[in-house]
């Protein structure tokens, strides 16, 4: 797994609501926690592009809905500095739903996919429609 070689700035705080942008059947994705955070004493986790985090389904169909699922962030609102100088943001913050092996759950991921996510995740390009 590489490391991002942008900076990356985190701004989707615990308790966010995220658009799941697969076809599992997920709408809507709450988030608990961010895996591998390392923060301050009483300051929230915060997720990042990138980022794979523990989320419970709101919004679904009947299989899905109160399950407690693992995600990766391939889209998020808040501007940030590519090293190329390129600075980028997206519509909406959107993930998708995968397994203990970072593979997807879904068979297609509908919008853009951030660059940064397909560097680090090389299998989740096989399934973005557009790489942004």
């Amino acid at each position: 797994m590489k490391a991002l070689k942008s900076n990356v700035r985190r701004c989707i705080p615990v308790g966010a609501i995220i658009e799941c942008v697969d076809n599992t059947g997920a709408k809507k994705l709450n988030l608990i926690s961010v895996k591998g955070y390392h923060g301050r004493k009483r300051r929230l986790q915060s997720a990042k592009v990138g980022d794979i985090v523990v989320c419970s389904v709101r919004k679904g169909t009947q299989k899905w809905r109160k399950q407690v699922v693992k995600a990766l962030i391939i889209r998020q609102k808040k501007e940030y500095k590519r090293t190329t100088g390129v600075r980028i943001k997206f519509e909406d913050n959107a993930a998708i739903i995968v397994n203990d092996k970072v593979e997807p759950q879904g068979s297609q991921i509908k919008g853009p996919v951030d660059k940064e996510v397909i560097n680090r995740f090389l299998h989740i390009g096989k399934f973005a429609n557009f790489v942004a």
